[in-house]
């Protein structure tokens, strides 16, 4: 099978859509032929997930990893279940898998696009629940050492849509399986918003099929328009800022945090500003939920960053709030940031 292309399209794959071309693109299905790629690649890389989070910002981009290793695999571990996924499964695809054969603790996560191995790099998380809660650990391949770590749930250092993967291990290699740990007694978490309407001793399929109907209804199908979510982090602000907002703003939703810190929801940031369902034409904010952009007609990634600075720029002008994207940004050149421009 071959597994490297030349002057390769990655309009498919990414969600969204817009056309960009990589030098090569490498997509190892085995660990032997992974190693095999990264003997002869010599040039700078990046890893690919399902391209759910990443916009190409150009019409061209570094080389692209993209593994798909494929297999889920249970073992039984007393009061719980281990859960083994490689890391080019789908996870959504996990998800079901998990509830349809009645092992709980991840049904709050359905729909969230994306594989299993880009989940932890991001400790992926929605309603109430993140990654970091039921993960056991994760095999790690080392790029320089040319072998498999294993890293639990503590050396991943998650926090709030990050993780070791994103800091201190970037790019120095890449997950190639999860192992989730789900215990047997189970209580499901209806804590958030819209799953509160559900009754208390709800089954986890209940709960699955509910978050399903909550995803759909709020965020556009990137199939149909395309987009990559939620574009921007929920900001973690300290106590003393959320008291001075909350008395010009007592409806503003919040979320206390374990260390004292308040999260606040972007959306309700973006929309405060004025601009849900904003549109520049080819690029806007979704009517449904202001905290994804999408894509109507563009060809430009630029398109959708000059459209990020322009929400940046709004928010932080009505709140002094700076969002930052979740969304990572990739150039001809590698990863770039958004970062707050200079206050006079």
């Amino acid at each position: 099978m071959n597994t490297m292309q030349q002057e390769y399209d990655l309009s498919r794959h990414n969600s969204f859509a817009f056309p960009a071309i990589c030098p090569a693109f490498y997509q190892p299905h085995s660990l032997s032929e992974l190693e095999d790629i990264l003997e002869h690649l010599t040039s700078p890389f990046y890893i690919l997930g399902a391209g759910s989070n990443t916009l190409f910002t150009e019409a061209t981009t570094t080389a692209i990893l993209q593994p798909d290793f494929q297999g889920i695999t249970v073992k039984d571990a007393g009061d719980s279940i281990l859960i083994s996924a490689q890391c080019g499964e789908n996870w959504h695809t996990l998800v079901s898998f998990c509830v349809e054969n009645n092992y709980y603790g991840i049904e709050n996560l359905a729909l969230i696009p994306g594989s299993v191995g880009a989940a932890p790099v991001q400790n992926i998380g929605a309603y109430g629940t993140e990654l970091a809660d039921v993960i056991d650990h994760v095999l790690w391949y080392e790029f320089a050492s040319k072998t498999i770590k294993k890293l639990n749930r503590s050396a991943c250092k998650f926090a709030y849509r990050d993780s070791i993967f994103k800091n201190q291990l970037a790019g120095k290699g890449l997950i190639v399986e999860v192992t989730i740990r789900l215990a047997k007694l189970w209580q499901a978490n209806l804590t958030y918003r819209g799953l509160d309407e559900l009754p208390s001793d709800a089954t986890a399929k209940e709960v699955f099929n509910k978050v399903i109907a909550i995803r759909q209804a709020k965020l556009p199908d990137p199939e149909i328009l395309p987009n990559a979510g939620s574009f921007f982090k929920n900001p973690v602000v300290d106590k003393q800022t959320f008291e001075t907002l909350k008395v010009k703003y007592p409806n503003m939703p919040a979320y206390m945090q374990d260390n004292g810190k308040v999260k606040l929801a972007a959306g309700w940031l973006i929309e405060q500003s004025g601009l849900k369902g904003y549109s520049t034409g080819e690029v806007g904010v979704a009517e449904t939920q202001a905290l994804v952009l999408v894509n109507y007609a563009s060809k430009n990634g630029q398109d959708i960053i000059h459209l990020a600075q322009y929400v940046q720029s709004q928010v932080l002008a009505k709140f002094d709030i700076f969002l930052q994207p979740e969304v990572r940004l990739l150039s001809s050149k590698g990863l770039i940031e958004l970062t707050q421009p200079n206050q006079a």
